[in-house]
């Protein structure tokens, strides 16, 4: 059987077209594929210049207690964030696990503030652990004020001088906060913060 030179030509132009339309296909398909990349590289370099910029104070305790401020600085692109959440967590590198058979319950162990600070039970919706305060939104320029207080000694620690042996486990050692922040249209952002807390306050 012989195939004529137009039909050679005509299978042959076809042939060429399904491989330019390939081409073209894996070429968009490619196109995307970079934009898609450059996108995901823009908004993370988007919300990473947004993190949002804290500034904590420590006011002056009385007695026991005092006030924690919580300055929302900046950046000004981020112009306001739909939601904070801050916990106070143990403020030094220990490992706090129940070993012992019959010993204090991990529950127990969790709940209690490692840390020179709490927040105040009761005040602005803190948790009878002292360790969250209710969710609050924020413009950037403005702050917030919460209630703290010293923390206590778990139960379990005994002994008359026990309240000062807490106390000096804790002097020098800084209170830890982590905000996770929230804003509509973008990935939540979680900022860990220090705070001194000086002897003379």
């Amino acid at each position: 059987m012989s195939i004529s030179w137009g039909n050679a030509t005509s299978l042959t132009a076809a042939g060429l077209s399904a491989v330019a339309a390939a081409g073209a296909w894996l070429a968009a398909h490619r196109s995307a594929n970079t934009a898609d990349t450059v996108a995901r590289i823009e908004q993370d370099r988007w919300h990473a210049d947004l993190l949002p910029q804290f500034v904590l104070t420590l006011g002056p305790l009385e007695g026991d207690r005092g006030t924690l401020h919580v300055h929302l600085a900046g950046p000004l692109a981020l112009c306001q964030l739909d939601e904070i959440r801050i916990e106070i967590v143990q403020s030094d590198d220990m490992s706090y696990t129940s070993t012992l058979a019959g010993g204090v319950p991990q529950e127990e162990i969790d709940a209690q503030v490692w840390g020179p600070l709490r927040f105040t039970h009761g005040a602005n919706g803190a948790d009878i652990n002292g360790k969250t305060v209710e969710p609050f939104g924020m413009a950037v320029g403005r702050g917030h004020p919460f209630s703290v207080e010293l923390t206590r000694p778990p139960r379990w620690i005994e002994g008359n001088d026990r309240a000062e042996r807490w106390r000096e486990r804790w002097a020098g050692k800084p209170v830890r906060m982590v905000l996770t922040c929230r804003r509509d249209g973008f990935k939540d952002w979680v900022v860990p913060r220090e705070l001194e807390v000086s002897q003379g306050t």
